[in-house]
Formats: C-alpha cells, structure tokens, sequence
C-alpha cells in the first residue's frame, strides 16, 4: 500500500486547510485510515481515523474543528482543518492499518502563524 499526503502549508491562526491522502489501493480493503501529527519536539499522535465501515473517530484537541472522511471513488481520505491554532503546527502522517500491517505516507507540514 502506498500513501501519498499532499495539502499542507502555511496559514493563519483561524484559518483552513484540508489535507489529502490518495491511496494506492480500494480503501475498503484497509481496516482503518487516518492521520497522525507530529510537532516539534512531541511524540506522534493520532489526530482523525475512519474504518472500513465509516466510523469516525478524532482526538479530543481537534474535536469540532477537523474532521475526516474519504471519497470511495478516488481512493482518498481527507483530513478538513478548521480554526487552525499555532498548536496544530506539525508534520501530518497519512497512516494505514490493514491487520498486522501498517503504511506511512511522507509527511506533509503544517504551519500555523499567530
């Protein structure tokens, strides 16, 4: 499986972004998808995962400001960022769990000015 995470850059505090990963296969063969962050000097974390079925699930920090979804079609899943704060700055990981394996995308960085 390859990932491939584009839609990252600068923005203001309050702004918007969304975030793409283009999957090299049918997202329904791959149990969850999601996104995970890393800012400068933290540990990765999850940030927003969708399963096989749908489901949902974002971190707390995010809640009510990001959200993910997928176009079955396309076999991508975004990650929609809204009220951007200067602590949402970080690397941005595209991630896919299919049972006993797990695929990383590269990357894609995103810069939140105050």
């Amino acid at each position: 499986v390859q990932l491939q995470a584009s839609g990252g850059g600068l923005v203001q505090a309050g702004g918007s972004l969304r975030l793409s990963c283009a999957v090299s296969r049918s997202i329904f063969s791959i149990n969850y998808m999601g996104w995970y962050r890393q800012g400068s000097g933290k540990q990765r974390e999850l940030v927003a995962e969708i399963s096989s079925g749908g489901g949902t699930n974002l971190a707390d920090s995010v809640e009510g400001r990001f959200s993910i979804s997928r176009d079955t079609a396309k076999n991508t899943v975004y990650l929609q960022m809204n009220s951007l704060k200067p602590e949402d700055t970080a690397v941005y990981y595209c991630h896919a769990n299919r049972g006993s394996y797990e695929y990383w995308g590269q990357g894609t960085l995103v810069t939140v000015s105050s």
